[in-house]
């Protein structure tokens, strides 16, 4: 986690950071309400693609109604919120591909 001008930052993949006291929710894109969700934020222009091209694992909601799109899973993603720092094994292979 890092800290810039007082606010704690989590690393959400390849440079990309989101404000934890400002994350709302982070779950898995693979139902179909949550499919839904992101083709709605992107038509609305609320989405944030940080996945650099990769595949997205994680869908983070935050409390300004935008969401983002992530690479690294959703337990990683989690897991940094709670000041674990460990890439999961898919988040490792993932980054041994780039």
């Amino acid at each position: 986690m890092h800290t810039v001008s007082g606010r704690s930052l989590i690393g959400i993949g390849y440079g990309n950071f989101l404000a934890v006291n400002k994350i709302v929710a982070v779950i898995t894109p693979d139902s179909a309400p949550v499919k839904r969700m992101v083709q709605e934020a992107r038509e609305d222009g609320s989405l944030i693609d940080a996945t650099c091209g990769r595949r997205t694992r994680a869908v983070v909601v935050t409390d300004s109604g935008h969401t983002v799109l992530s690479a690294l899973t959703a337990d990683t993603v989690a897991g940094r919120m709670n000041g674990k720092e460990n890439l999961s094994a898919s988040d490792e292979n993932a980054t041994e591909r780039t």
